[in-house]
């Protein structure tokens, strides 16, 4: 019987791009479809050929519905796959959200470059349209947690809670010679909305992401985020303005959590808060909606989301143009979180210059992007062809990340039974070797960090022997 064998075809040594091929037997199935974010030569892998024909894929797993996860997708239908997309039901509602929203940015940000003439290409075009985002839309395909996927060729997966957004799920998959579990984005202990991650079945082989797997998320007795509601109140008392770039899906609902916290405890003034991201106004819809009530933490009520009686959606382009120059102190929440496209760019471009604003960053900034540079010093950032002065205050509040810092990667990792022969740290970029020599000291795990493109021959469950490559 024919070896499984498993390729990293993005998602290695980089936090996004994450793509992972099993091929056994005959069958072709691939574990998220990401785009590549942050550095220019790790973007323009977006635009290479695939290494193989898209049609040759019989289907793909998603982990969950952020864009580095499911970014490539309209760009692999455009070049011929036409296999089922299986997800849960939360993370199709949302991923059609992302995709038809990166879509939109992909062709407006071609526009944007034939207008302004910064591209090298006479005629810029977009790596993908909203009618390719939509012909992905097509192929979703609804799998339930803790229940057996049956796939053909004697394939299945199984899905379990990772509490990194609504939605979000390792997966475990066995083939006829082969098991291997996918953490996927791995949300932490105690997710400010969201149900506890659940435990999924243990396996030889195991794909770990390392996006924090070389730090630590601070802790607080009392008074958390403290610096970003003293940065609020230091910033209106200047008369400036507070732009917090953030994920549409999940940040966005957990910074209007913590800003009703805060307001309610007396530590931020009432001012306006504006959700800027018809994106993340939609995923707060789905957040929110009875359908996904089951999902979230039982103690959670409704008022927790929307009890900030100053919140303002913004949809308009229009309302968007205006909040670039607000009338009086505001708190503007806008999509991408690492500032790499959408309206938070044109909020960046006429908000940095000015001292009297800050820029309160949110997560994982990865190397290339506009938020990495901000965070570690830029003084001047290139936007729509031109260099924008920084003179607006920039803060980085880590305590909102999503994703499990290293502790609570290792608890995830020794609470599998049973336990793994071999561990690969992907979705990462430092942390990925310091995650990988801990694991191997801590646990004694053999744990490798895959380079791209590594294509490895998984052993039989029954086997001892460690994974080869080809």
């Amino acid at each position: 019987m024919a070896a499984t064998t498993l390729t990293f075809l993005g998602g290695a040594g980089a936090v996004s791009g994450s793509k992972f091929l099993l091929e056994t037997g005959n069958q072709r199935i691939l574990i998220d479809c990401g785009l590549f974010q942050g550095d220019k030569e790790l973007r323009e892998l977006n635009w290479e050929k695939f290494p193989m024909d898209p049609a040759s894929i019989d289907c793909i797993l998603m982990t969950h519905a952020h864009l580095d996860h499911t970014g490539y997708l309209p760009r692999l239908v455009k070049q011929g796959f036409q296999g089922a997309i299986w997800a849960t039901d939360a993370t199709i509602a949302l991923a059609e959200i992302v995709l038809l929203d990166a879509g939109h940015i992909q062709e407006a940000d071609a526009r944007d470059a034939a207008k302004g003439g910064y591209s090298k290409h006479s005629t810029p075009e977009p790596l993908y349209t909203v009618k390719d985002s939509e012909a992905v839309i097509k192929l979703f395909r609804v799998v339930d947690f803790e229940t057996d996927l049956h796939l053909p060729g004697g394939v299945t997966a199984r899905y379990t809670r990772a509490a990194h957004i609504l939605g979000s799920a390792s997966i475990h998959v066995t083939t006829p010679t082969a098991e291997i579990l996918f953490s996927g984005d791995l949300g932490r202990g105690n997710h400010p909305v969201l149900r506890t991650r659940e435990t999924p079945k243990g396996a030889p082989i195991v794909l770990i992401e390392s996006t924090y797997g070389d730090r630590e998320h601070p802790e607080w007795d009392e008074s958390p985020h403290e610096e970003f509601a003293a940065a609020i109140r230091r910033t209106v008392k200047r008369g400036g303005s507070v732009l917090v770039p953030a994920f549409a899906v999940d940040r966005t609902e957990v910074i209007l959590k913590t800003l009703a916290e805060m307001k309610s405890d007396g530590r931020i003034p009432d001012i306006p808060i504006y959700v800027n991201s018809p994106m993340g106004v939609r995923a707060l819809d789905i957040y929110q909606s009875q359908e996904q009530r089951d999902e979230l933490r039982p103690d959670l009520r409704d008022i927790d989301f929307v009890d900030l009686a100053n919140l303002h959606e913004v949809t308009s382009i229009e309302d968007s143009i205006a909040l670039n120059r607000p009338s009086q102190s505001s708190i503007i929440i806008s999509s991408s979180g690492m500032a790499t496209g959408g309206r938070v760019v044109h909020h960046l471009e006429h908000m940095l210059p000015d001292a009297r604003n800050t820029v309160v960053f949110t997560g994982y900034q990865a190397h290339g992007t506009r938020g990495h540079s901000l965070i570690t010093g830029a003084k001047s950032l290139k936007m729509y062809g031109q260099m924008i002065p920084v003179n607006a205050e920039i803060l980085l509040d880590d305590g909102f990340s999503a994703h499990a810092d290293a502790s609570e990667l290792m608890d995830w990792l020794r609470a599998l039974n049973p336990q793994p022969h071999t561990v690969y740290c992907i979705h990462g970029e430092e942390g990925a070797g310091l995650l990988a020599e801990r694991i191997t000291t801590e646990l004694g795990i053999h744990a490798i960090v895959p380079a791209l493109g590594d294509r490895i021959r998984l052993p039989h469950p029954t086997d001892n022997e460690s994974p080869q490559g080809d």
